[in-house]
Order: C-alpha cells, then structure tokens, then sequence
C-alpha cells in the first residue's frame, strides 16, 4: 500500500508542478489529491480507471491555484498568430543545420521548456500536459477536462504550435539570429505557396498523432515533397513534442512526502476498520 501511494504521490506532484508551476502549490495539491483518494481507493479495482481520477482532482486544484503565473498568459490561442511569419519561413528554407529548437535542447532545455509550457494559457497548459507528457488519451482527457474530443485535439495542436514558437524565440533571441519586427517595417506580402503552407499547418499535430485521414495525409505528403519551409517546420514541431514528452519528472520533498505517506495510511487504516465495524453492525 505505502509503495502505491509512493508512486501515486510522485505522479501527482510531477503533474502538478507542470499544471501550477509552482513547488508550493504542487505540494498542496499532492497532498489534498491523497487525502480525497482515502475513501475512495478501495472503490477502483483498475489502476487507469484511479489514475484519471486522480488526474480530473488535481486539475481542478491545479487551476484554482492561488499562486498565478507571472507571465498572465491570455485565455484563448489564435492559431493564425501561432503560425510563422514569412521572415521565419525563409530562415527555415535551406536549413540544412537544424532548426533553433535543436541547440535549445542542447543548453538549459528543461528550464525553457517550463517557462514555455507556464505560458500557455491555463486550458491549453492542461490538455498539453495530459497527452504530451503525461501520455494519455484523447478520450481520457475528454473525460478528465469535460471537453469533446474535437476540442482536445484543437487544443492539443494550438499548444504544440504555442511551445514551438516561443522555444524558436528563445533559441532565436539566445542565438542573436532573429531580431525583433520593428514597428511600422512592412512585410511584404505572404506568396501563394506560403499561404498553402498555412493551411497545411492545421493538421500537422493530426499527422503526426496519426489521427488524419488517408486523404488529407496524402495531400499534405505530397506538400512537403516539394516545399522545404514545411518539411523544416513539421522537424520543429516534431522536436518541440518530443522535447515535452520527454521532461523529466519533478519529485516531490522526501520528507514531505514520507509524512504525508504515514498519514493517508493512518486515515486509510481507520475508513478500513469504520467499514468493517459498520458492515458487521448491518
């Protein structure tokens, strides 16, 4: 039982500080999350089944955190703003040494991945989470977030794009290759090509999830085989998720974790013997 609640407890506390991004709140939403789980424990005979309801408690204590993000990420993600700019498109078109997300991975990767994913807006940061780097379904995060399948998938891909994009301004920034848009310099106008690569941005998490049909899959092949921005751009994004679906684990305090251990048995052991009082009293 201590060994289940080890391993539950790590869970927890490793989604939490992806969710709140915050040590404090993650140590407060492991410890709330076990003690609701005492009654209801010995009511789940599948593990997956008690995984997701633990994921759908800490959510929600998760999001009701009192301890904001300093960065105060916006609620909604346009997917028009998430896409690149022409200016972007060109640097990726003959890169043949990587895209910037490649040498990011290389130097202080955990550290800026955090800070991108705790820019996302709450929902998004949530379905992220879940399926990248918790890896579960999309129906089971439909089940833990309430949302339809359809809405985990969009949110899904606006994620993928959001942490793309701010891993390549970092890379960008860190390397000095990208500077900053001034105001008022105007942008020529995008090429009928790259609007067509715009659209097939769309469904590149769907590709890539393997969750586009044989149609769409083909057309967007057939794309690529003939635009090198967009075989570039599917290598990033492809990167940046692989990049969150391998963030190693926070765990929590020891200390803290042990204590927390012994009382969740000790309120375990007594529901276990109130029951066993009240099934003989019956």
């Amino acid at each position: 039982m201590e060994q289940a609640l080890a391993l539950l407890q790590n869970t927890i506390f490793s989604f939490s500080m992806k969710v709140c991004g915050q040590r404090q709140d993650a140590e407060d939403t492991m410890q709330e999350v076990l003690l609701k789980s005492v009654p209801n424990l010995q009511k789940f005979d599948n593990p997956k089944a008690l995984l997701v309801w633990l994921y759908k408690v800490a959510k929600t204590r998760c999001l009701m955190s009192r301890r904001k993000s300093k960065f105060a990420p916006r609620e909604a993600l346009s997917l028009e703003e998430l896409m690149p700019d022409r200016r972007e498109m060109e640097t990726m078109s003959g890169n043949s040494q990587g895209t910037p997300e490649t040498s990011l991975m290389r130097r202080e990767s955990a550290k800026r991945l955090r800070e991108a994913v705790q820019k996302l807006p709450p929902d998004y940061r949530l379905v992220l989470v879940l399926h990248d780097m918790e890896e579960l379904s999309d129906s089971e995060i439909a089940e833990i977030t309430g949302l339809r399948p359809g809405t985990v998938r969009v949110r899904l891909h606006r994620a993928r794009l959001f942490v793309r994009k701010e891993l390549a301004r970092q890379a960008a920034s860190h390397a000095h290759s990208a500077p900053e848009k001034k105001n008022g310099e105007s942008v020529s106008p995008i090429q009928p090509r790259q609007r067509r690569c715009k659209e097939m941005f769309a469904d590149l998490s769907n590709y890539l999830d393997d969750e586009l049909d044989d149609s769409l899959c083909e057309e967007l092949e057939k794309h690529m085989k003939g635009c090198e921005p967009c075989v570039s751009f599917l290598a990033s994004l492809e990167k940046s998720i692989d990049q969150c679906r391998h963030e190693p684990d926070q765990l929590p305090d020891p200390n803290i974790a042990a204590k927390l251990r012994r009382d969740v048995m000790s309120r375990y052991h007594d529901a276990m013997v109130a029951a066993s009082k009240s099934g003989k009293a019956s």
